[in-house]
């Protein structure tokens, strides 16, 4: 058994070789226009979103439609195979299912290029289980501040 096998799970050993296949297809599209750049990335989350669970695709989709309601200059695409959104090549915001990592919850997280600063601390992620009209509204802020 090899090194990596022992380190990491089934499911980690699989976001990274999603990761690496990311990086190959993002040099691929670099110099398509930000049309097909788009229609690739709804294709990816599409594709993504398919292999979820119901629960979990119930949420990435409404995620999905959220986001793009909320921000629309922002890009889908996957990221470690997860349904994600970004802009300037990289991701601002992403959602990981709980099936991905077989754990109880996903989470609705947001990298370091969002602008959620606060303080000396801030959340960055958040458990979801269900996308509720109330985490709706609640996540929408949250994705208006990271883009500001």
């Amino acid at each position: 058994m090899a090194d990596n096998e022992k380190n990491f799970t089934a499911e980690e050993r699989e976001a990274m070789k999603a990761a690496a296949a990311e990086k190959r297809t993002a040099r691929s599209r670099a110099k398509k226009t930000p049309e097909e750049i788009r229609a690739e990335g709804e294709a990816d989350i599409k594709a993504a979103v398919e292999k979820l669970t119901d629960a979990d695709r119930a949420v990435a989709l409404g995620l999905h439609e959220l986001v793009s309601e909320v921000a629309p200059e922002l890009v889908p695409r996957t990221y470690y195979g997860m349904p994600a959104w970004g802009r300037d090549g990289k991701v601002l915001c992403f959602f990981q299912p709980a099936s991905k990592f077989k754990v109880r919850y996903g989470t609705f997280g947001f990298e370091s290029i969002s602008n959620l600063d606060e303080g000396t601390m801030w959340p960055t992620a958040y458990a979801l289980l269900e996308l509720t009209d109330a985490n709706r509204e609640f996540l929408a802020e949250r994705i208006r501040l990271a883009i500001s």
